[in-house]
């Protein structure tokens, strides 16, 4: 067989063989890759993500770390927000113990893009000293926000998040409050809510899934 053939033939085995490679590569890339859900299935799995992220007003209130907490601070980076109050009994500890576990379960990737925070709806007793030992407590990243009533009502609103002060006959009083946590994009828009009851597994496919939208 000349030399000239047997290079066609070597030629053309190691390019099948190139092309097989390629095709189990990314067939392999494929299986490992999770799954993305639609807009739909993530809203039947408890995330409703907006058609159309909203913008948020001006705000200014202050963090636990006594800086100041703003627009700018919700920006470049996902944020996970939860409007609670550190005399709450049972929804805010365990909504805050569940975004810590959801944190830790996150890709590495995922879990440096994203941010945890806890707006008070009790400004009056929550004060930034106060926060600095109560949201800490379930994760050193996370960030407690207090600041004037106005300005924690009106930031509440524009995530749709109502809340209303219960007077007890003694004078003590509890907040009933949402128990959603919004999600906000790293433009600092209001991109969608996760609803209560709240699911581990659930939560972290649908924030994988919408942050992959987001992101493509």
């Amino acid at each position: 067989m000349p030399l000239s053939e047997k290079n066609r033939i070597r030629l053309t085995v190691l390019g099948v063989l190139l092309l097989v490679a390629v095709i189990l590569v990314s067939f392999v890339n494929r299986i490992q890759m999770p799954r993305v859900m639609s807009p739909t299935e993530m809203q039947i799995n408890g995330l409703y993500v907006f058609d159309t992220p909203r913008e948020l007003g001006d705000f200014q209130l202050l963090d636990h770390r006594g800086d100041s907490f703003d627009r700018a601070a919700l920006t470049g980076h996902w944020t996970l927000l939860f409007f609670g109050f550190t005399h709450c009994p049972d929804i805010c500890p365990t909504t805050m113990s569940f975004l810590a576990r959801l944190v830790q379960e996150l890709e590495s990737t995922e879990a440096a893009d994203t941010r945890v925070v806890m707006v008070t709806v009790d400004p009056a007793r929550d004060t930034p000293e106060v926060l600095a030992q109560y949201v800490p407590y379930f994760d050193p990243a996370f960030l407690g926000v207090t600041g004037n009533f106005i300005d924690v009502l009106g930031l509440a609103r524009g995530f749709n998040a109502p809340f209303k002060k219960v007077t007890a006959a003694d004078g003590s009083y509890q907040l009933d409050h949402s128990a959603n946590i919004a999600l906000v994009n790293p433009r600092g828009h209001y991109h969608g809510f996760f609803k209560a009851p709240l699911d581990l597994a659930k939560a972290k496919v649908t924030y994988r899934s919408a942050r992959y939208l987001w992101e493509n």
